[in-house]
């Protein structure tokens, strides 16, 4: 099941149909091998990560669930997500969500706030070449998705 698949359910439009995928090469990573490689940094930074069952890494930050989904095809996309941090109770609330996802996403670089359903997505999404190279934005990228879910949420509250 593909990102968008979680997002709104199967049979979404894949992303593996962009034309702008790395193919696959001699020497690159299998979704699994990336899996096991960000597990093995977060755990060494002190998170404790799973691999769920679709293969991406899950752990928890500040009292949040975090996920790393990887797109089978392109080993240098990188995703940061942090799913269902904030529910909608109303068509009215929905209206001032999308505003202040809107808000948010243009305020923080890098990163996206969205409507999924009756709840609201954050995420960084980056090309990383070569893959390991994550382990430079991590921290400023966790740092950039937690100031977008602050600028959405303070929105929200006013």
């Amino acid at each position: 099941m593909g990102f968008l698949d979680k997002l709104f359910g199967e049979g979404s439009n894949s992303p593996d149909s962009d034309p702008g995928k790395t193919p696959k090469g001699r020497g690159a990573m299998s979704k699994q091998d990336r899996a096991e490689m960000y597990q093995k940094f977060l755990s060494e930074e002190g998170y404790a990560p799973k691999i769920d069952n679709e293969g991406d890494v899950v752990f928890k930050y500040e009292g949040g669930v975090y996920l790393i989904i990887m797109d089978e095809n392109d080993e240098e996309f990188f995703r940061l997500v942090y799913p269902g941090f904030w529910s909608i109770e109303s068509e009215l609330e929905r209206e001032k969500a999308q505003r202040a996802a809107l808000t948010a996403t243009a305020q923080t670089k890098v990163a996206k706030v969205f409507l999924v359903r009756d709840n609201t997505w954050a995420s960084i999404e980056m090309f990383c070449s070569p893959p390991e190279v994550f382990r430079t934005v991590f921290h400023r990228s966790l740092r950039a998705l937690r100031a977008a879910v602050g600028a959405f949420q303070a929105e929200m509250r006013q």
